[in-house]
This record gives C-alpha cells, structure tokens and sequence, in this order.
C-alpha cells in the first residue's frame, strides 16, 4: 500500500525525562515573578505588529462578539484616517475559540510608519507599510544561526557585546567535546572530531536529523532566489558572517558551517557501518539552566549511526554538490562524494533506527519510517548527477506517487517527502514531461489545500485545529515555504498573498496577539527555552537575539510550565512566553530555517504594473539535459540598459521543431515554432545590470539545435 504521513508531532524531547531533569532535580529555578509571564494580548485588533508590504495583502482579524459588520478605519501616523470600510463576520473560529471578524484594506496602496487599524473603537498596534519592511528581518532571522554556531567564538563586532563568548566545545575545560568524542558503550571503540556545527535548540546538541532538513533549507533558500535573478540580496557580504568577503554567498558560508559538521558525522572507512552518520553527539546527562556553551562540564557521546541521519547527510550533500559548484568546486566535489558514500551505506543499513528511548542528555529523534528519507535523498543526487540510478530510486520510490508527501500538517524532520518533491518541481532534471507535470501539481495541489484552510479561519493559518503541536511555528512556515514554490511555479499571485498571510500569523496576527519572533512588533516572545539566552533567569543574561522564533502553540502542553499555567487553552491559544515551557517556547534551527527562507521570499520587491517599453538585454539559452526525445534549458535574460525592466515578455522560435511541455518561474506558451515567455509577476522587475532566469521543459524529434534570435518587450537582443 502506499505511504502515509506519519503525522508526528515533531517533538524533540521527553517531557518527563525533561520534567525530572529541570525541573524536580533543581536545574531550572525560574523565578516567581518571571513564572507568570503573559502573553495576553492588550487589543481586540489583531495585525501583523511589524507591518505589511504596499503590494501584499492587509488584513486584520477583529475579536469581537458583534454578529453584524463593523466599521474600521486606517489612521496614518498623524490619526489622519486614510482608509475605511466595513469587516466580514467569520463567526466561531476553532483553532482560538473566538469569535472574530476580518477586516481586508488590501486595496490601500500608500506607505508610511506609525499606522493604527481602528475597528468599533479599538486600536491596533502600530505598523508600517513600507517596501522593505522584511529587509531586516531577512538579516536578524539568518543571523539566529551565527549565534547557535559551535566551536567558534562569538565576535561582538558581528553579534553584539550581549551575544560575545567563547567557543564552545573545542576541549578547553572545563568542556569535554568535541575535538575528540566517543561513542556510547557498545557503539564504537574510537573517538572522532565532530567540532563545529549549529547547537539545535536550546541546549548543546548537535543533531545530524534536524542539521540536514535546516541546512537544506537555508541553501534552498539561495537556490530559489538564485532562479529568481534575486539572489544578490543574499550574497558576499550581505549577512554578519565571519567568512563575508570570500566571494562566497554569506547564506551559503553560514550553510556550509553546519554541512562541515554533518560530514565530520559520517563514519570513516574501514570502521563498522563506514559511510553511515552517527545520529547526534550530545552532553551525557542533562545540563541545567543557565550555562553558556563553553561553560558545559559534561562529557560528550556519540550516539549510533542511523539510516535517517545518513540519509540527510546524503540529502544535504548532494544539495551542496550542486548549490556549492559555481564559488567552491572542491568543496562541491567533497560534498558528492560524501552524498553517495552515505546513499550507498544507507542503502546497505535500510532499517537502523535511532531509539526512542535514547533521550538522556538529548533528544531521541527516533524515526522509525525512512522510505521519505530515502526518496528526498535520490532525488537531491539525481537532481545533481542526472545519473540514471538514482532516478530509479526516485520513480521506483512509493512516495513518488503517493498523496500524502505533503502532509496537511506541513513537511519536518522526520517528514521528508516533501523536500524530493520541491527539488524535483524546481530544479532541471530528465523526469518525463508527465511525470515533471504530476509532481509540480502536487505541489500547486498541497498549496490550494493550505489556501483552502486559510480561508477557512479567522487568522488565516494553513494548518488545522488539530495541527497545533510542539513546534507548530516551524510547521506554519513550512506550510508558506510550499506556497510560494507553488507561485513560482504557477505565477498565481494567491500563492504569494498565501505565504505573506502566514508571515501575518507569526508576526501577531494570532489568538493570542503577539508576534513570536524576538525584537518584531509590538509585543513580542523575548524568553525563549535557551541556556544562555536567559535573561528571564539571569539578568545579566541576554534575551534572545533579534529574529529568533518561538516553537509556538502546542495543544499538548507537554512540559510542565505549560500545564500549569495554560489548562483548558484553545489550540491556538496553547504558548506562554516563559523560559520553562520548552514545549511552547523553544527556538530550534528547523523552526528558524523556514523563517529565515519566508523572510528572504518576503523581502523581495515585486511590480504588478503593466510591462513598459523595452530595454537593451542580452540573452542566454543554455541547454540542461538532453534525452532521446526531450529536453531542458535555463533561458537567462539580462538587462544591459539604463533602466529597470518592469514587467517581461520574451519571444523566440524554436529552429528544430521542439515543442515546450512544461516551465517555470514563467508562464510559456507556444504556438507553432514561435514561444512567448513571460514574467511569473515575482520576477518582473530587472534592474540595470541584473537578469531574470526560467527553465522550460520539452520534446524534440531528433535534433535539439538551440535557438538564436530573442526580442525582450519587442526589442531585439543580443
């Protein structure tokens, strides 16, 4: 029978073993007046505290007990009212257990700071409406992973004299790791320097599972504003990175500290399971609370390698192999060959799973179903080699075909499908053109479900009632992430409006009216489940740095603060801003990644005006894989002129019969021989100097000559 979405609530750790390790034996004394932090909201008017772009959509969700609509105004800074109109009632919404209204003022075009929503006498928080409202939250949200790195210093010229300290766990004591770890008895009789890497969460762990999906992430990220011709906005220089300046991407210097680390996972040859990836290195015991990285006494452990962790590495590397190529080739080449050693050793170790009951000093991240591991992990080395094996394990792969790969509950660690099915949709590859067209429309498929549930509920959120669970931040997210891939697809502008409405969510727009990220909004999450992010603890202690996200909402209480101070809390209501409510308050790199991905895809300008007069340009038709009766190409178009392309169309006759079946990040069409290539709306706007790539897929009947002539708005190109 087909797979199914094991729909696991993604939690990384044992609520009792946590409940007696911190809280029982002493380690966590929160203090009483901290104990009662509130995350209660102090209006009716629910927004996104930060703001909204000019061109986005504006809503705002309205709890009231009125029945019938009401009047909302919006006031500039100076109470000027600029804009009015009446809310639609949406009645009962589950996942709060409020009654709320929607107030839309969407068609208000205008820019500024300081505006105020005010709807039946209340007043929202300010907010602003301003094209680069997420410029700095890109920076902040990919900074988070500077400040989890392990075993290096923490500059204060790039972090803050707050954040500033030692490296930790390099063997300077009073650390014991991890130049030299070894394994837990019985695993391995040799110890290896498993140095460097992103800490998880908010203990010391160092997790190859949630490594690989984050890491993924964050060079996703990259790739798709690369396709986008936007990717200089993450380029050399452009993030607080030690390595900036290299001529290196800084999303991808910060990416490869973490790929570094997973690879020093990998078993050496000539040792029992060689090529396979120890699950996780971690403290012995459970650390209390507060203790700075380099402060930690434990000893460190390697714990057994498992096929789900191997399987990352061979994820993310094969990742690497191919992001990595055009700026450091030898480490793209180190990358290959540690993706397909790990693919070959998983191959030969299918079923090892990492225990359950594994979590002491650490969490177990037990998974014991690898089929989706197994087809994100193909379809990374096929999307990069092209090589016909790995393409077998991709269509001979259950998950292929299955619809469950997108979980109504939005793709994690421990559910990967997804992650083969968004590489597949978007990066050129020899897939037949029906099966290319299958797999984008499940991503479109999972996108409209996602749109559907927003519609549904009165704050707009892409998981269900039942969808608020350890971590359902990361999920939301995640949820966005499949959106927007699903604009690119498509240019469907409901997608783009989709994934922005999600950044509503996290940014206040929320039962409970606060923004889950640090240092955004109004009123915002400042005492994150953290070791040395802990102020709540420690004055003298930082709060977590700008652009750190809360776990959020979950239904389970599963940690003790939680149960205490939120019993009978509607799902979405489930989080308390307390450094002991783990369950509801931890950051972690797998919630932050997605965060990092949804604020750079937010970030990025956009037009909706009509195309205007042509530019010069210059135009490249590169030819990607070629088979017996089909093909693919990237079609890079540059702008050589003076001034900004607002708005494309690019046309081209094909010389040898081809035929386009299928494109993205364009709307194609094609009658006869003559092709017309248009913007996806996303990426109409060219700037002097810069260029706007897609890639179309197609059938040929024998020859495969790559045509020559281009005209960009009607002007011919070079």
């Amino acid at each position: 029978m087909p797979p199914t979405s094991s729909l696991r609530r993604h939690r990384r750790l044992s609520a009792a073993l946590l409940t007696g390790s911190l809280l029982a034996g002493g380690l966590l004394a929160v203090p009483a007046a901290a104990a009662v932090t509130s995350a209660a909201a102090t209006t009716a008017v629910r927004v996104n505290q930060v703001g909204y772009l000019p061109d986005g959509p504006k809503r705002a969700t309205v709890v009231t007990t009125a029945t019938q609509s009401l009047t909302w105004q919006l006031r500039d800074a100076s109470g000027t009212a600029v804009a009015s109109g009446a809310t639609a009632p949406h009645g009962a919404d589950a996942p709060s257990g409020q009654s709320v209204q929607v107030a839309d003022f969407s068609s208000y075009k205008g820019s500024g700071s300081g505006y105020v929503l005010s709807v039946d006498g209340q007043g929202s928080a300010p907010f602003d409406i301003r094209a680069n409202l997420y410029d700095t939250l890109r920076s902040d949200s990919m900074a988070f992973f500077y400040h989890q790195r392990s075993g290096i210093p923490i500059d204060a010229s790039l972090a803050g004299a707050a954040y500033a300290r030692p490296a930790g766990h390099l063997g300077v004591a009073p650390n014991k790791g991890d130049t030299s770890v070894p394994c837990q008895a019985t695993v391995c009789d040799y110890t290896q320097d498993v140095r460097g890497g992103w800490y998880d969460a908010g203990d010391h762990g160092k997790y190859v599972v949630n490594g690989g999906i984050s890491t993924w992430l964050m060079v996703n990220s990259f790739e798709r504003a690369k396709r986008a011709g936007k990717d200089s906005a993450l380029g050399d220089s452009t993030l607080r990175v030690p390595e900036r300046g290299n001529g290196t991407p800084d999303v991808l210097d910060e990416a490869r500290w973490e790929l570094d680390f997973l690879m020093r996972m990998q078993v050496p040859e000539g040792k029992p399971y060689a090529g396979m990836a120890f699950h996780k290195v971690h403290d012995a015991a459970w650390t209390g609370m507060p203790l700075r990285p380099d402060q930690d006494p434990q000893p460190r452990e390697l714990h057994r390698p498992s096929t789900a962790a191997t399987l990352n590495l061979a994820a993310a590397a094969a990742q690497c192999a191919r992001v990595f190529r055009p700026y450091d080739a030898a480490f793209a080449d180190r990358c290959q060959s540690a993706a397909r050693r790990a693919w070959t050793a998983a191959r030969a170790n299918p079923a090892l799973y990492a225990s359950a009951s594994d979590s002491t000093g650490g969490g177990a991240y037990e998974d014991a179903q690898v089929t989706d591991e197994f087809y994100w992990a193909a379809a990374e080395l096929y999307a990069t080699t092209g090589e016909s094996g790995y393409r077998d394990a991709v269509t001979s792969s259950p998950w292929h075909t299955s619809a469950t790969a997108f979980s109504p509950y939005g793709f994690g660690w421990a559910d990967t499908a997804a992650l083969g099915r968004l590489t597949l949709a978007t990066v050129p590859n020899g897939l037949p053109a029906a099966d290319l067209a299958r797999v984008r429309s499940s991503v479109t498929s999972a996108a409209d479900g996602y749109l559907s549930r927003m519609a549904g509920q009165g704050y707009a959120v892409p998981v269900p009632a039942d969808g608020y669970f350890w971590g359902s931040n990361g999920e939301v997210a995640n949820d966005a992430i499949v959106m927007a891939v699903a604009g690119e697809l498509t240019g469907d502008g409901r997608y783009r409006t989709g994934a922005l409405e999600t950044m509503d969510y996290l940014l206040g727009r929320n039962a409970i009216g606060q923004s889950y990220v640090t240092g955004y909004g109004r009123t915002f999450s400042q005492n994150q489940h953290h070791r040395f992010w802990a102020h709540q603890l420690d004055a003298s202690l930082p709060h977590p740095p700008a652009g750190s996200l809360a776990g959020g909402p979950d239904s389970g209480l599963d940690d003790p603060v939680a149960k205490e101070k939120l019993p009978g809390c509607a799902p979405a209501a489930c989080y308390i801003d307390d450094i002991g409510s783990y369950s509801t308050n931890e950051v972690a790199v797998n919630w932050n990644a997605p965060l990092a991905w949804l604020s750079a895809y937010a970030a990025e300008r956009t037009t909706t005006g009509e195309p205007p007069a042509a530019g010069a340009c210059a135009v490249t038709y590169k030819t990607d894989n070629v088979w017996s009766n089909g093909f693919t190409a990237t079609v890079t178009v540059k702008n050589t002129g003076t001034a900004a392309v607002d708005g494309w169309q690019l046309k081209w006759a094909y010389p040898g019969g081809q035929h386009v079946t299928s494109a993205w990040n364009a709307t194609v069409t094609q009658n006869g021989t003559d092709v017309v290539a248009r913007d996806a709306g996303w990426n109409g706007t060219v700037a002097p100097g810069a260029t706007a790539s897609f890639g179309v897929q197609g059938t040929h009947s024998g020859t495969n000559p790559s045509p020559t002539a281009f005209t960009l708005n009607g002007s011919t190109c070079t």
